[in-house]
Formats: structure tokens, C-alpha cells, sequence
């Protein structure tokens, strides 16, 4: 638990403030002394949760940040004033105070690139889809392509995928493509699938994919998985001046919901170096532990020249994505037996077990993390295998790998992420948006494995949670909710679905903080607030830790800091 009382402490790099504290002046107060002090930012009357191992909280606390953003003191507030007083002071009248959130799977472009096209989230029917299509197009050009994101069959009153004649009836003349929510699958209208570059009809199937076709072997209109890219690579690429703009929304976004920083998994290197473009301008207040994009050219590049990381210290790249799987809504994640509601299905593989091992390989010769997309109980196995396998053979690579979701676990698999040292990086909210339908696609006995954290934190594993946003809202207080009740915002179900697997508020906590520093190798100097470590925090309008539970997620950020300094506050 935590503690409530503290002692000040502090690092000695200001001498003359040691002695403010004792209350013996020295013989002589230097220029540059003085300097130091007063270029000291101070924070004071609030309740600061450290974050450390202890979840250390002080009362009235207060927090000391060099000009760099170094924090170099902590301590009670009044003794604190006293010492710093000469320190820039900021009154934080009693709020609540937090090391800033770190969401560890977050898809940062695709936040950006959603704000630009239709959203489709929370439809309840096909009727609100093509309602929301028809506002979007009425700003579009002639035969400019109509893209969205965000439908879900499942909150259908009929959960059957839709097909390509929906979207013709509305749309006869433009091309029409339409991302499923979870990005695993997409939907398209006769234009859109017309700009393929093959035939989609017949009775083939592309890897790692699936088309729907019709008796006749014509494509139905919806793709999963491996599938997508035979349209989506005839979509028009987004302008930058667009795209930029997008960003910039999408990083304001963050920052007002207390994210510090976010682990953006599959990019390449043109996105790494608008991040840095970016940063050199003054335009990105944010973290990024940047993932790259699988065995391609940004792998490479790494390879030949290490890891890299940004002198700014904002943006670092060290890790690479792999797909072991698709997705439980679309039913392309898979698993070791079949679909309870789809009977000879058991998902998609992306690749053989072989592959699958060379791909890490290369990987971890390259001295990087792995961090492998399994959501499915044959995916996540097959993952774990490969890994039990590699991960002996490259005793000198620095380690810390992952597994992206981990949602469907064979219980005889939740000990070996602790054998083998792989990180879960999963995502709360995944579970309460998933359980009005998981037990159709599982079956009970296959969905007591699943979104497993208390078990994998019990046998020892490192959680590290996300949002996986734009698949689930950006908001973490909602991921810290869904963790510690297991329920929607309506309180549904009572007591919580499958409630043994809850965590306490400070794991939840933990696992957005200390947790996903560790599964970016940046807990040495984020994740929590202590002596020598960057001073990232947020100010909440209430205590997290003791308001009801049902009150966390209307809990708002009054401040966001990085680096000892705002970059946001509340209006």
C-alpha cells in the first residue's frame, strides 16, 4: 500500500539550498547559487502518488523540477516552500497528482489519420452507418473516395457482416471503404472493390486473410485481415499538410486525457521523422516509443544503424511489430479449437510456426524487441513456442519482449510469460467492450481464460496496459476503470464479468505507469515521479485512488507537465 508520510529529499545539486533547509546561511551566497533557485519550478500543496515500488503518497506534498525537467526534490509542502523560496511556485490547492500515464499500444497515426475520415463508432445499425456516410460525403468532391472507421456488426440488432450492395443502394458512383472498428476488417462498396489490381472472385484465399464471397464466388464486400490490401492499396495517400494538421489533434488530444506517452506500434521511418520534424518545431509535447513495422525497410534501417534515439528525448525506436493474428470481433483471431458460434473456423494464422521463429530472429540479431500481435489462444502459443525457441539463442539481446493484446490464453500458457520474461501488453477496455459477445465466440470455459490479468500478474508476469486507440476510446481512466471493476459505465454486470480477474486501483495504475516504462526500457527515467527522473506528471480533479469506483471515469486532467513544464491545462 501507500504510505502518508514523507520527509523531504533531494538530490544536492543546489548547494545553497541545503542550507535554507538547516536554517544556517552560508558566508557567502553566490550569483550562480541564486541563479539555480530561482530557475527551480516548485509544485506544492497537493497529493502526489508518486508511483514508485511503495506507491508512495504524500499528503501535502510538493515536487521540485530543475530548468531541465529533472525532478530534484520531493517532500511536504511547508518545509519545501522554505527551501525553494525563491523557486517559481505553483499552487496546486489541494489536486490530486500522478506520474503521467504511459499507454503502451497505442496506434498514434491512426488517431490522426480517423480525425480526417467518417466515424462510424458507436453505430447501433446499418441505417446510422449510411446516415453518418452521407453527412461525412457532403463535403467531398466528386468521385473522391469515401473512407471511414469504426462500425461494428456486433452492436447490430442482426450481427451479420454487411455487404458490398449496402453501400451501392447509397453510394452507386463513389468508392466506398470502411474500416471495421478493431481495423481488422474493412467493408466496401462495387467501386471500391472494381480499383483492386486482380480478380477478388473464385474460391482463393490471399494468406493470413479472408474474402467473403457469395455462392457465386463474388466478393460480398467485407475483407479480414490479409485480405484488406488488395483495396486498401488502391486508396489515395493522404496529403502530409492533411495528415500534419491531423497529428497535431491527435497529440493535443492525448495530452488533455494525461497521456504522456504512448508505445505506437507498426510505423516506418518516413512517420519517425515526422514525429521528429515535429518535435524540432515545438509542436510535440509527447513521448513516442516507436514500433516498427515488421520485417520491412524500417527494420533494416535499424539494423544497419542500432537503435535510435531522438536527442530530444521524446522519441525513441528499439522495437518491432510482428502479426501472429487477427481479431476476436471479426473472427480472424485463432484459436486452438473452433469458434463456439462459427463451427469449422478456428481464425487465421499469418504465419507458419518457421516463419514465424525467422522473423524474430532476424529481430532480436539486430539487438531489438519484438513485439508480436496475438489475440487468439493458438495465436498467443504460437507465439510463446516461437519465443521459448529464439529468445535462448540470442543470450546477449537486451530482452523485455512482447506480446501486443494477449487476449485468449490457454491457462497452461499464463505461466510461461514469466518463464520466458515476455511482457503482456494488454488492453482493459478490450474486455468490456468484448464481453456482450466474447462468450458466443468462446464458449464459458475458453473465456475464464480470457483478458486474463490477474492471472498473468499472480504468476508473476509484467503488465503493461494500453487503449489500443483508435480501436477503443484514448481516455485511460476508462482503461483504469474496466481493470478494477470489469464492468461498462452502467455498472454492468453486477459485481463485474468474471470478476476474479479484477485488479486493485494501484496495479491498474502501475500497469499505465511504472509497467509500461518498463516494456518501453524507460523506467529509469519515466513512469514514476522520484529523485533524478523526468518530471512528467498530471493534476486530476479528484483522488483516483479513493473516489467510488463508478466515479473514475469522469475523473478529468486539470494539468498535463512533461518535462517540469505545462503543456496543457484545462480551460
Amino acid at each position: 500500500m501507500y504510505s502518508k508520510t514523507w520527509k523531504i529529499i533531494y538530490s544536492g545539486i543546489f548547494s545553497g539550498l541545503i542550507a535554507l533547509l538547516t536554517g544556517c546561511q552560508p558566508a557567502e551566497e553566490s550569483t550562480t547559487e541564486s541563479a539555480e533557485a530561482r530557475s527551480v519550478v516548485l509544485v506544492h500543496n497537493a497529493r502526489i502518488y508518486t508511483g514508485d515500488p511503495g506507491f508512495t503518497l504524500i499528503e501535502s506534498g510538493a515536487m521540485a523540477m530543475s530548468e531541465d525537467g529533472e525532478i530534484v526534490a520531493l517532500g511536504d509542502s511547508e518545509p519545501m516552500l522554505r527551501m525553494f523560496s525563491e523557486a517559481e511556485q505553483v499552487d496546486l490547492k489541494g489536486k490530486t497528482v500522478l506520474p503521467g500515464l504511459i499507454d503502451s499500444h497505442g496506434h498514434l497515426s491512426g488517431l490522426a489519420l480517423s480525425f480526417t475520415r467518417a466515424n462510424l463508432v458507436g453505430t447501433k445499425s446499418k441505417i446510422e452507418v449510411m446516415s453518418r456516410l452521407n453527412d461525412f460525403a457532403a463535403d467531398l468532391s466528386e468521385g473522391e473516395w469515401l473512407l471511414g472507421r469504426g462500425w461494428d456488426q456486433n452492436d447490430w440488432v442482426e450481427q451479420e457482416f454487411p455487404s458490398r450492395q449496402d453501400l451501392d443502394a447509397q453510394f452507386p458512383d463513389r468508392p466506398v471503404w470502411l474500416r471495421r472498428i478493431d481495423g481488422h476488417a474493412a467493408w466496401g462498396n462495387s467501386v471500391a472493390l472494381a480499383q483492386a489490381d486482380q480478380d477478388l472472385s473464385g474460391d482463393w484465399q490471399p494468406q493470413g486473410g479472408f474474402i467473403h464471397r457469395d455462392e457465386s464466388g463474388q466478393p460480398t464486400g467485407v475483407f479480414v485481415d490479409g485480405a484488406i490490401a488488395l483495396v486498401e492499396s488502391a486508396v489515395p495517400v493522404i496529403s502530409r499538410e492533411t495528415f500534419s494538421a491531423a497529428l497535431d489533434q491527435a497529440v493535443q488530444t492525448l495530452i488533455g486525457l494525461g497521456i504522456t506517452g504512448v508505445h505506437d506500434p507498426g510505423i516506418d521511418r518516413a512517420m519517425v521523422e515526422l514525429y521528429q520534424d515535429k518535435i524540432r518545431e515545438g509542436k510535440f509535447p509527447l513521448r513516442v516509443y516507436a514500433m516498427a513495422d515488421g520485417i520491412k525497410e524500417t527494420l533494416d534501417w535499424l539494423c544497419e544503424n542500432g537503435p535510435f534515439n531522438d536527442p530530444s528525448g521524446q522519441l525513441v525506436m528499439r522495437s518491432v511489430k510482428l502479426y501472429g493474428d487477427g481479431a476476436l470481433g471479426s473472427r480472424g483471431a485463432a484459436l486452438l479449437e473452433d469458434y463456439s458460434d462459427d463451427p469449422g473456423n478456428r481464425g487465421l494464422l499469418f504465419a507458419s510456426q518457421a516463419q514465424v521463429e525467422n522473423n524474430m530472429r532476424r529481430i532480436m540479431a539486430c539487438g531489438l524487441q519484438v513485439g508480436i500481435h496475438a489475440i487468439g489462444d493458438a495465436g498467443d502459443r504460437q507465439a510463446l513456442d516461437a519465443y521459448q525457441k529464439v529468445i535462448a539463442e540470442f543470450p546477449d539481446n537486451p530482452g523485455r519482449h512482447r506480446i501486443e493484446h494477449a487476449q485468449v490464453l490457454d491457462p497452461r500458457d499464463i505461466p510461461r510469460f514469466a518463464r520466458l520474461g515476455v511482457i503482456a501488453a494488454m488492453q482493459a477496455t478490450h474486455a468490456t467492450s468484448d464481453m456482450y459477445w466474447a462468450v458466443d465466440r468462446l464458449g464459458d470455459v475458453r473465456t475464464r481464460g480470457s483478458y486474463a490479468w490477474r492471472s498473468l500478474l499472480d504468476n508473476g508476469a509484467s503488465l503493461a496496459f494500453g487503449s489500443d486507440f483508435p480501436v477503443e476510446q484514448v481516455d485511460p481512466m476508462l482503461g483504469i476503470y474496466a481493470a478494477v471493476t470489469r464492468q461498462d459505465l452502467k455498472g454492468w454486470p453486477e459485481g463485474g464479468w468474471y470478476p476474479e480477474q479484477r485488479l486493485s486501483r494501484e496495479e491498474a495504475i502501475r500497469a499505465f505507469t511504472l509497467g509500461a516504462a518498463y516494456a518501453g526500457f524507460a523506467e529509469t527515467t519515466t513512469g514514476s515521479l522520484e529523485l533524478g527522473k523526468r518530471a512528467d506528471f498530471i493534476v486530476l480533479d479528484r483522488d483516483v485512488m479513493t473516489v467510488p469506483a463508478e466515479q473514475i471515469p469522469l475523473i478529468r486532467v486539470e494539468q498535463t507537465w512533461l518535462d517540469g513544464k505545462p503543456v496543457y491545462i484545462r480551460e
